[in-house]
C-alpha cells in the first residue's frame, strides 16, 4: 500500500516540470520582442548599411530564430517525453512531422545540430566582421576558441549519432535473436 502511494507521488512529480516549460514559452515571447526590436533597427538603417553590415545584422537574425526553434524543439520533445503528450496536437494539420516522434536520442541529437548551426552562424559573423571591418579585425584568439567550441558541438554530435546507431544495433540484435527461434520453429 505504502508502495502505492510513492509511486503514484513519483508518477505525479513529473508535473512538476510544467513551469519550466511555461517559462521557456515566455522566454520565446522575448525572443520575438527582441527580434521585433532587431528587425526594426535593420528596416531603419538598410539604406545606410553596407552590405557586409547588412549580412551581419542578418546573421543576427537568424541566430534569434535558431535559438527560438531550439527552444521549440526542446518544449515539445521535452513536455511530451517526461509530463504528457499533447493532445491537442493530434490530428492537427499544423502538428510538426517529428513532434511525438522525437525521444530523448533524437533530442540530442537536434540539440546538437541547433548548437552546430547556431555557433556556424557566430563564426560566418566573425569572419564577415574581419571582412568589413579590416581596421578592427576581431582577436583571431577570440575566434581560434570559437572554432574550437565548434568543433567540439560537431564532434560531439559525430559521436552521439555513432552512439545511438550502436545502441539501435543493439536493439535490433535482441529483436532479431529474440524472433529467431520463432521463426526457426515454424520452418
Amino acid at each position: 500500500m505504502l508502495s502505492h502511494q510513492i509511486e503514484r507521488f513519483i508518477f505525479w512529480s513529473r508535473w512538476l516540470l510544467s513551469p519550466l516549460y511555461l517559462g521557456l514559452i515566455a522566454v520565446m515571447g522575448l525572443l520575438v520582442v527582441k527580434f521585433c526590436i532587431e528587425l526594426y533597427g535593420l528596416v531603419l538603417k538598410v539604406t545606410e548599411l553596407e552590405a557586409q553590415d547588412f549580412v551581419l545584422k542578418l546573421l543576427g537574425l537568424l541566430d534569434l530564430v535558431l535559438l527560438a526553434n531550439l527552444i521549440l524543439i526542446v518544449i515539445f520533445a521535452g513536455y511530451e517525453n517526461s509530463v504528457s503528450k499533447i493532445g491537442i496536437a493530434e490530428g492537427n494539420i499544423d502538428r510538426p512531422a517529428w513532434m511525438g516522434h522525437v525521444d530523448f536520442s533524437g533530442l540530442k541529437i537536434k540539440l546538437i545540430g541547433s548548437l552546430v548551426a547556431i555557433s556556424v552562424i557566430e563564426l560566418l559573423k566573425d569572419f564577415v566582421e574581419i571582412a568589413a571591418h579590416p581596421e578592427n579585425p576581431v582577436p583571431w584568439e577570440a575566434i581560434f576558441w570559437q572554432l574550437m567550441i565548434h568543433l567540439t558541438f560537431v564532434i560531439s554530435g559525430v559521436l552521439f549519432a555513432v552512439m545511438d546507431w550502436i545502441s539501435d544495433s543493439r536493439v535490433l540484435k535482441k529483436q532479431y535473436l529474440a524472433a529467431a527461434p520463432t521463426q526457426l520453429d515454424e520452418e
